[in-house]
């Protein structure tokens, strides 16, 4: 698959590694507790567990993804981030990502379509002066279902003015790419999340790079 630049008017981001990276210094601790003997890539894997311990939310929707239990998870993930205590522990960024955004910002309507709460998007786009990038930000709980379900981006869509197929939808895990598809969006892959490049490719990413900063260059 490839990306039909002619059709991409906008742009909607996840969140959680696509613009909010690890914290790496967290990575480093847990990573003897993963043996080389038993995994392939130890960092790996330590970056994999760290990020589903910092976003709770992402993980169970792409556990219920694999399961086939998307009306069961939602319902509970609704509920958790109505419950969960915000911790008080900074977001990361994602190296480059700001620079991105500004390279970007003017060329397209810019979205951030986010499973998280809104009080935790808005803290991550505060704090690091992001908000300015954005037209529009749907998260967890604006739209009826999250995703996987299109009702997000077809939300973002209908507030940036432009129809859900001229939407590029970047993500890191294939809840990212289903919900993407399902509005009959475009969407790419990065690979600087949770995703595996194999699973977001069986889910029909139309472009896959190596983490969100590429994407102006995927753009150029």
């Amino acid at each position: 698959m490839s990306l039909n630049h002619q059709k991409i008017k906008a742009l909607c981001f996840d969140v959680d590694g696509t613009l909010s990276d690890t914290d790496d210094l967290y990575v480093q601790k847990v990573t003897r507790f993963f043996p080389r003997f038993l995994f392939k890539d130890p960092d790996h894997t330590a970056r994999r567990f760290v990020m589903w311990i910092e976003a709770p939310g992402n993980a169970l929707l792409g556990l219920a993804d694999t399961l086939g239990l998307d009306d069961e998870m939602i319902v509970f993930i609704n509920w958790l981030s109505l419950h969960r205590k915000q911790s008080s522990k900074n977001f990361l960024l994602v190296p480059g990502v700001d620079e991105m955004l500004r390279q970007l910002h003017g060329r397209y309507p810019m979205s951030v379509v986010s499973a998280r709460g809104e009080r935790g998007t808005m803290t991550f786009l505060e704090q690091y002066d992001l908000v300015k990038y954005f037209d529009v930000v749907v998260t967890g709980l604006s739209a009826p279902h999250t995703k996987p379900y299109p009702d997000p981006i077809l939300l973002a869509a209908q507030k940036m003015n432009v129809a859900p197929e001229d939407c590029l939808m970047i993500g890191d895990t294939t809840v990212d790419i289903r919900a993407g598809k399902s509005a009959g969006a475009q969407t790419v892959g990065v690979l600087c999340g949770f995703g595996e490049e194999p699973e977001l490719r069986r889910m029909g990413a139309d472009e896959i790079i190596k983490d969100t900063t590429k994407l102006t260059e995927l753009l150029s």
